[in-house]
C-alpha cells in the first residue's frame, strides 16, 4: 500500500503556523480600585488572554512581559508602559499588540493615527478584542485607512485654525514666535529690546546709509568685532554669534520689526514692541534697497543743492532753503530763498533769492584757496584723530571694567536674596533696601555699557569720515570736479558750518566747522558722529 510521504512534525500534510508573539496592553485612567485583588487591569488582561488562546491554532502566544498603565490618561501617549511596548515593538520583540478596547490605546484620534503609523513601520498588528478591530486582516486594515483619512482631515483643520490664529495675532501686532532677531529678546511672549544688540542694529543701518553696500557693511562690522545674534536653545545649548555676511546684513535691513511694524502676508501692522530704528530711516533704507532712490548725479533732473543746511541769510539769520522753477522751454533754475521772507513776506526780510550756481561756485573757489597749501587737511587729520584716540581709550577702559562691575553686583545681589529669607525685622528691611540699591546700580551699569558700545561705534564711524575728509581735502583741486554730487554735499557738510550771505552788501562769510569733538557726556549720547572741520574759523569775502 502506497501513500504520500508526510514531512516530519506535520499532520495532514500542513505546515505548522509561525509563532506570533502577542503583547497585551491595559490601561485605567485613575488609580482608584487598583489596590483590589482583581481590578480593571486584570479584567482587561484576562479578556485579551482568552482572545489570544482562541487563536492559538494560528500560532498566537502571549509574551510574558506585562504592559499595564494604572492611573494614566488616554489623552496623550506619555505613559511608561505604553512607551515600553512601543520600544519593544520597534526592537522586533512583538508581532501583535492586543487591547481590550481601542480607547485603551489612545483617546486622541491624532495620537492613534501616529501610533498606527509606527505599527505599520515595524510590521506589528493591532487588535481590539471587544470591537472586532484587527489590522491582521484586510477588513481591519480598511478600517484603519478610514481612521487615518479622518485623522489627516483633523490635522489639516487644526493647522488651518492655527494659521488663522497666527494671522489674527500678527494683525494685532503681537509676536507669534520664530527666530528672535538681533536687537530683541523675548519676555512673556513679547519682544523687548536687548540694548547691547540694539547698538549693533543702529550701527548697521547707519553704515548702510553711508556706504550703500551690504557687503561693505558686513566687512566693517566684522572688522569692528561685531557678530550676529547669540542664541540659547530651550535645552540650554548656546549657538554663538557668527561673522556678518551680505545676506545677514540684508535680512536685518529688510526686517520691518526694527521700525516697530509686525509683518503679515505682505502687510505691515502696528507692532506692540518698541522700535529700534526710526521709521523714516527704515523707509529710506528700504527705498535704497528697492532701487527707488540713489546717488544724485550732476545734470540730473533734481541736482543736489551743495549748500543745503549750511546757507543762512545775513539779514535775519534764518536758513536759506533750496528751491527751483522750470520754464516753458524746460530750463530749470535753481536758487536759495530766505525762510523768513518765504513765510512772512518781504516786510519781514528784504533778502532776495540767490542763484544756486553762483553762490555754490563762490564757496567752492574759497575752499580751493583754503586747501591749496595742504594745511587744512593736516589740521583735520592731526587734531581730530588725536582727540578721537584719547576719547576711544577712555571708552575702552569703561568697556573693559564695566562687565566685572556688573558681575560683582549680580553676585552680591544673589547672596543677599538668599539671606533675605532668614532675616527678620530691621535686618530684613535693610537687606531689601540694599537689594533695591544694587538693582538700580546694576541697571545703570548695563545702560552705561550699552552707551559705551554705541559711543565706540560712533567713534569708529567718525574716524572713517575724518580720514575720508582729510584725504579728499589734500587732493581737493584734483578730485572735486569728478566727485559725485552726493559726495560733494557730504564734504561741504563736514567742512563748512555755515555760509552767511548779506545780499544787499554782497558780503559772503564762510564759517568753517569747529574742530572740537564736544564734551564726553554729549558724545556718549549723540546719535550721529561729531563733524570734522577746518582749521580756519572764518573766511569773509566780497564777490
Amino acid at each position: 500500500m502506497s501513500g504520500a510521504r508526510r514531512r516530519p512534525g506535520s499532520s495532514n500534510g500542513k505546515q505548522p503556523e509561525p509563532k506570533r508573539r502577542c503583547a497585551i496592553y491595559t490601561r485605567k485612567s485613575t488609580s482608584i480600585g487598583l489596590e483590589q485583588e482583581f481590578n480593571s487591569l486584570d479584567a482587561q488582561r484576562e479578556a485579551c488572554e482568552r482572545y489570544i488562546a482562541a487563536r492559538a491554532c494560528e500560532g498566537w502566544q502571549v509574551v510574558p512581559e506585562h504592559y499595564d498603565d494604572g492611573g494614566f490618561t488616554g489623552a496623550n501617549i506619555d505613559r511608561p508602559a505604553f512607551q515600553r511596548i512601543l520600544a519593544d515593538m520597534e526592537a522586533g520583540k512583538i508581532d501583535v499588540v492586543v487591547v481590550y478596547k481601542v480607547d485603551r490605546l489612545s483617546r486622541s484620534l491624532l495620537d492613534f493615527a501616529q501610533v498606527m503609523d509606527r505599527f505599520n513601520r515595524s510590521s506589528t498588528a493591532f487588535v481590539s478584542v471587544t470591537q472586532n478591530f484587527s489590522t491582521a486582516d484586510a477588513m481591519g486594515r480598511l478600517t484603519l485607512n478610514m481612521l487615518m483619512s479622518f485623522a489627516e482631515f483633523e490635522r489639516s483643520m487644526i493647522a488651518e485654525r492655527t494659521r488663522d490664529k497666527i494671522v489674527a495675532s500678527r494683525r494685532k501686532g503681537k509676536w507669534t514666535g520664530g527666530p528672535v532677531p538681533i536687537g530683541y529678546d523675548v519676555a512673556d511672549k513679547h519682544l523687548v529690546i536687548n540694548e547691547l544688540e540694539a547698538v549693533v542694529v543702529r550701527e548697521l543701518f547707519d553704515l548702510y546709509e553711508q556706504h550703500r553696500s551690504a557687503l561693505a557693511v558686513a566687512r566693517l562690522l566684522d572688522k569692528a568685532g561685531r557678530t550676529t545674534k547669540r542664541h540659547r536653545a530651550n535645552n540650554g545649548n548656546v549657538r554663538e554669534g557668527k561673522q556678518w555676511t551680505k545676506d545677514a546684513v540684508l535680512r536685518v535691513l529688510r526686517n520691518s520689526l526694527y521700525a516697530g511694524y509686525m509683518p503679515c502676508h505682505g502687510e505691515l501692522h502696528e507692532g506692540e514692541h518698541t522700535a529700534i530704528i526710526d521709521r523714516e530711516l527704515w523707509q529710506r533704507v528700504a527705498d535704497q534697497l528697492d532701487g527707488k532712490v540713489g546717488p544724485r548725479r550732476p545734470g540730473s533732473r533734481n541736482p543736489a543743492y551743495l549748500l543745503r543746511g549750511v546757507l543762512r541769510c545775513g539779514r535775519c539769520g534764518m536758513a536759506m532753503t533750496p528751491a527751483s522753477t522750470r520754464k516753458k522751454d524746460g530750463t530749470e533754475y535753481r536758487y536759495y530763498r530766505c525762510v523768513t521772507r518765504d513765510k512772512e513776506g518781504r516786510e519781514a526780510c528784504t533778502a532776495r533769492p540767490l542763484p544756486a550756481a553762483a553762490i555754490e561756485g563762490f564757496v567752492v573757489e574759497r575752499l580751493r584757496e583754503a586747501t591749496a597749501s595742504g594745511g587744512l587737511a593736516r589740521d583735520v587729520r592731526g587734531k581730530l584723530l588725536g582727540k578721537l584716540d584719547a576719547r576711544r581709550k577712555g571708552l575702552q577702559t569703561e568697556r573693559r571694567d564695566l562687565p566685572a562691575r556688573i558681575a560683582s553686583l549680580s553676585a552680591e545681589g544673589r547672596n543677599l536674596v538668599e539671606t533675605l529669607g532668614q532675616a527678620r525685622g530691621t535686618a530684613h528691611r535693610l537687606l531689601e533696601e540694599r537689594i533695591e540699591d544694587i538693582g538700580g546700580q546694576l541697571a545703570a551699569c548695563e545702560l552705561r555699557l550699552a552707551e559705551v558700545e554705541r559711543a565706540l561705534s560712533n567713534l569708529d564711524r567718525t574716524e572713517i569720515e575724518v580720514r575720508w575728509v582729510a584725504e579728499t581735502l589734500a587732493r581737493f583741486d584734483a578730485v572735486w570736479d569728478v566727485m559725485t554730487a552726493e559726495n560733494q554735499v557730504r564734504l561741504v557738510a563736514a567742512v563748512v558750518e555755515r555760509v552767511e550771505v548779506d545780499e544787499p552788501s554782497g558780503r559772503v562769510t564762510t564759517v568753517l566747522a569747529d574742530l572740537d569733538l564736544g564734551d564726553d557726556e554729549e558724545d556718549d549720547q549723540a546719535d550721529t558722529a561729531p563733524t570734522p572741520a577746518a582749521a580756519q574759523p572764518t573766511m569773509e569775502t566780497t564777490p
